[in-house]
């Protein structure tokens, strides 16, 4: 198996909404974001699938090492060699990739939030620096879309904290932000023990109106002269902000069920937001 064969696999296996993006782009853009993809889905299982904590941090260590070989042309992990083709072409920077790896860190080492500026910085490793990166890949021409592709990151991440509630809690971890479940009366214990209530609704409500407003304020930040060679982000945009929606109207089953649009729905989303070049997005998120 090729190392492009192996990241495709891995991209194709995770049933993420990023595969409906790469689908559009010319091959060599494809098969940049797709190794980009890869690489963060093996950083992310190391923390998911292994359960001693020292044993994850030996894993991330190695990975650390990896990146470090990758710029000295030794890489030998598939990942690393599929991206090797791609790091000087689209300026992906050694600091952007380790900083990924500092987010799975933080997964080991804490649990808890006590602020949104807390979470934020947590976000920011765990997918606004994947933006920044993923923007280079797409065809970034204009600075100003940096602050667009890191706001359209912290929307994604936030989106995935609000549908993983009762997945993330089966794993002992809590991502909301303590300080906002003392303001709304939910307890650590509760949402541990998944016990959906009001006062839990009222929550996340709250919290899916913040995710609204980051989608709008990324959207506004996108220059329109790098409007088309983004539109990867923005069907992603689409496919997950349609999520959102989804589950705000079922209020909020997210501590016994994990939501997730179907592949056709998916793809439609994906097909009409390429087709449109975003320009649905703005009434889409007009919320």
């Amino acid at each position: 198996m090729s190392p492009d064969e192996y990241c495709q696999n891995k991209a194709a296996q995770s049933g993420s909404s990023f595969y409906y993006a790469f689908l559009f782009l010319p091959q060599e853009r494809r098969r940049a974001i797709t190794a980009l993809y890869a690489f963060c889905r093996e950083v992310d299982d190391v923390v998911d699938e292994i359960r001693e904590a020292s044993v994850a941090r030996m894993k991330l260590v190695w990975w650390r090492e990896q990146v470090d070989a990758l710029y000295q042309g030794q890489a030998t992990h598939p990942v690393m060699k599929a991206l090797s083709e791609h790091v000087a072409v689209y300026d992906i920077q050694a600091e952007e990739l380790l900083a990924v790896i500092d987010g799975m860190e933080m997964d080991l080492d804490e649990v808890r939030y006590e602020t949104w500026e807390d979470l934020q910085r947590y976000c920011w490793h765990a997918a606004g620096v994947v933006g920044v990166m993923s923007a280079k890949i797409f065809g970034q021409t204009c600075p100003e879309t940096t602050e667009y592709a890191q706001k359209l990151g912290l929307a994604f991440q936030l989106t995935n904290i609000i549908r993983d509630v009762g997945d993330d809690a089966r794993r002992g971890r809590i991502y909301l932000p303590i300080n906002e479940l003392e303001k709304f009366s939910v307890k650590g214990v509760d949402i541990l023990d998944r016990r959906h209530s009001s006062n839990f609704e009222a929550l996340m409500a709250f919290q899916t109106e913040r995710a609204y407003g980051l989608y709008r304020d990324a959207l506004q930040s996108l220059p329109e002269q790098d409007r088309r060679s983004q539109r990867p982000g923005l069907l992603m945009a689409a496919i997950y902000h349609a999520l959102l929606v989804e589950i705000a109207r079922d209020k909020w089953p997210v501590l016994d069920q994990r939501i997730s649009l179907t592949p056709i729905r998916k793809f439609w989303l994906a097909w009409k937001t390429w087709v449109r070049g975003g320009r649905n997005l703005k009434r889409l998120f007009a919320r």
